[in-house]
């Protein structure tokens, strides 16, 4: 995986697989083994289908059934972004207290 590589959480990388410079493993999505992602690229899907950055409306159609919100912040599609933050700010807060253990 180079940098700036993104996997989203519920997503899959197979065995082998290159995430290249700047590309995303969309959430609930699944690369297939030895797959390369091209710089930039998005792959979405299960399996992962590849998308050039300039393919959105082509990404969006397979993107829009995988639950982003739903898994990334456990809420259903059209819920609030107040309320979308709202839970973030809670769950980071409670680590407002932790600190690093050295070791």
């Amino acid at each position: 995986m180079a940098t700036g590589a993104s996997l989203f959480p519920g997503s899959v990388a197979g065995a082998g697989s290159e995430l290249r410079i700047n590309s995303v493993l969309h959430v609930n999505s699944r690369l297939e083994e030895r797959t390369v992602v091209p710089i930039g690229w998005i792959a979405v899907g299960d399996p992962a289908e590849l998308f050039s950055p300039d393919r959105h409306e082509e990404l969006w159609e397979v993107q829009r059934d995988l639950d982003f919100p739903g898994t990334v912040y456990g809420v259903p599609r059209g819920t609030p972004m107040r309320t979308v933050m709202a839970r973030q700010v809670e769950f980071y807060g409670a680590h407002r207290a932790d600190h690093v253990v050295d070791g």
